[in-house]
């Protein structure tokens, strides 16, 4: 595989204030989970003299980019295995987690990844090309009902029951294997002129499925507060509703669904202080530069 070329693989979104909100010690140990091209984490280690940082990604791809010093430790699995990696390398705390999630630049632009609209490729989106289920298979194989489920909750599309119907249909005569099959299949169920914005909630809906992402960053969540110490930062960055929802609530409330356990004196027990009430949003000027950078909501919180 051709080596790739770092600053192409990925443009770090919200640099400066990731690492601000990390509040970095020079002997502390971080993790980014999320490495990718790696550009967040060749700006935390900048901050380390003794310290550590571990990299987190389970697409092949990104350990092309991996960062060769002594400080830098690149683990090849989902970061829902953070606490289990971390003792295999013998630590069992951390003074900072960073979060960028989402789809990085190099898999929307790798055509044969299937996770543009704007190429023709097979229907894949995994993250982790060594896993099995495919978008491919989600769409043939699921019922009718589930597939609305996952339309409905994961890429909130109105016309949910519709759009699952029509695909039920279309693969009774020809299986739906690419993505122009896939946009012929439910062209019926699309509003004209809203053609970019309802294949991008399709897409988005299939990908999560496929990767099962919400509920791996519900176990990153909750681990993040069993790992880091008392101090230690949380920095997350989300690119849609349903991951900034899941991380604003934990960070709030402890919990992702109803409000905050309380003790026998009504205080709120929770793991975390939150730093910035209201999200960090990229600038005009960023955006300008990284168009991809529009969606990004940033959280950060401090462990109690």
């Amino acid at each position: 595989m051709t080596r790739m070329i770092k600053s192409e693989y990925h443009n770090p979104v919200l640099l400066k204030e990731c690492i601000e909100g990390l509040k970095i010690k020079p002997d502390g140990v971080y993790v980014d989970v999320t490495f990718g091209g790696g550009g967040h984490s060749r700006e935390i280690i900048k901050y380390l003299t003794t310290g550590r940082l571990f990299g987190f990604d389970q697409d092949q791809d990104a350990h092309e980019n991996s960062i060769a010093d002594e400080r830098f430790v690149l683990v090849k699995e989902n970061f829902r295995e953070l606490q289990e990696a971390l003792r295999r390398n013998g630590v069992e705390k951390i003074d900072g987690l960073l979060a960028d999630l989402g789809v990085s630049s190099h898999q929307f632009d790798t055509a044969e990844r299937g996770f543009s609209i704007r190429f023709e490729a097979e229907l894949d989106m995994r993250m982790d090309q060594h896993t099995k289920r495919t978008a491919a298979d989600v769409l043939n194989n699921y019922s009718e009902q589930d597939l609305r489920k996952v339309f409905k909750e994961y890429g909130e599309i109105e016309n949910s029951a519709q759009l699952a119907r029509q695909i039920f249909a279309a693969r009774k005569v020809k299986k739906i294997n690419t993505i122009n099959e896939l946009k012929a299949a439910v062209g019926h169920c699309v509003k004209r002129g809203k053609e970019n914005q309802y294949f991008a909630q399709l897409f988005q809906a299939l990908r999560i499925e496929v990767n099962d992402e919400l509920n791996a960053l519900k176990e990153l969540l909750e681990q993040s507060a069993s790992v880091l110490n008392s101090g230690g930062r949380l920095v997350v960055m989300a690119y849609h509703s349903l991951e900034d929802r899941l991380v604003k609530n934990f960070i709030r409330d402890g919990k992702f669904e109803g409000d905050a356990e309380k003790d026998f004196y009504g205080n709120r027990i929770v793991p975390y202080k939150t730093i910035n009430k209201k999200p960090i949003e990229p600038s005009e000027t960023e955006i300008q530069n990284n168009n991809r950078a529009r969606s990004a909501k940033l959280r950060i919180a401090e462990k109690t």
